[in-house]
């Protein structure tokens, strides 16, 4: 059975009955199900306005979950917010990007899901909503671990929070596949540095498809910080800065590979947003 409803209660009140799921794009919904029918109710959340918006609320930027890739990526956002830009271009083909939203990356919970790191980078959190409550934690807390999620089956994910970063930020994202487009990635870096008078003043790095769910990298990031924003900064990480990841070998790489790959993504990531405040293009 399909419901598509423009009530926003009453969409909460329909997946608080057994056997009903959330369908937005339909990118991961359907894939999945192979050739096999798609069993219960599905609730299309996609004609709540709510859903749709990317806009300020108080100290936050507030991006609906059923805000699509295509529309971050024509989105009139701080340059803090590129990586997330930069990610929503690299999300399968087009027509994905048309069709696919933010919240189903963040809720498929894969591995490689280019919305995550970086969303890790801007402290991002979400908000789910249910009948029974409204309530928001940390995406890092949220992806659990290789497709899984702390969202209960009755929640919608109604939007990601985004902290208003400073205009000095900048960040970038880069992912390594056999192919430009429409590949699972080996691995995804998303870099943020926010550089005052010639010092890293903040530094934040998150790594995809090198663990069950993407990570920041405190160790890395405090390399960073307090460093000359300058040429080889990237230089001061290390292998050894990477020993919080946890990659695997299978048919896209080893994992001797993907931690070479995040080291070297990494630092051409830091030099690109260096690049940045500097005035190149990225």
């Amino acid at each position: 059975m399909f419901a598509r409803s423009a009530d926003f209660a009453e969409a909460l009140r329909l997946l608080a009955e057994p056997e009903t799921h959330v369908l937005a794009g339909g990118t991961d919904v359907f894939p999945a199900a192979g050739e096999r029918p798609l069993t219960g109710r599905y609730v299309d959340v996609t004609a709540l306005p709510a859903l749709r918006a990317i806009k300020p609320e108080g100290d936050r930027l507030r991006i609906g979950a059923a805000v699509t890739f295509t529309d971050i990526v024509k989105a009139n956002l701080p340059p803090a917010l590129a990586a997330l830009q930069a990610a929503a271009r690299e999300v399968g083909g087009v027509q994905i990007q048309n069709r696919g939203t933010i919240a189903g990356n963040l809720c498929n919970a894969s591995p490689a899901a280019d919305g995550v790191p970086p969303l890790l980078i801007l402290d991002a959190e979400v908000e789910l909503a249910s009948i029974r409550r409204t309530r928001r934690l940390p995406l890092g807390d949220f992806i659990a671990g290789n497709r899984r999620t702390a969202r209960a089956r009755d929640e919608i994910m109604t939007a990601i929070l985004v902290p208003h970063p400073p205009p000095t930020a900048r960040s970038t994202f880069l992912k390594l596949g056999a192919r430009r487009y429409l590949v699972i990635s080996i691995a995804m870096v998303a870099v943020l540095l926010d550089s005052v008078d010639g010092m890293v003043r903040d530094a934040r790095v998150a790594v995809g498809a090198c663990s069950a769910a993407a990570k920041r990298l405190p160790d890395v990031e405090q390399q960073l910080i307090g460093a000359s924003a300058s040429a080889g900064l990237g230089d001061r990480i290390g292998s050894e800065h990477l020993a919080a990841l946890s990659p695997i070998d299978d048919l896209r790489a080893s994992a001797a590979y993907r931690r070479d790959a995040a080291l070297m993504l990494i630092r051409r990531a830091i030099a690109l947003c260096l690049d940045q405040k500097a005035g190149g293009i990225c």
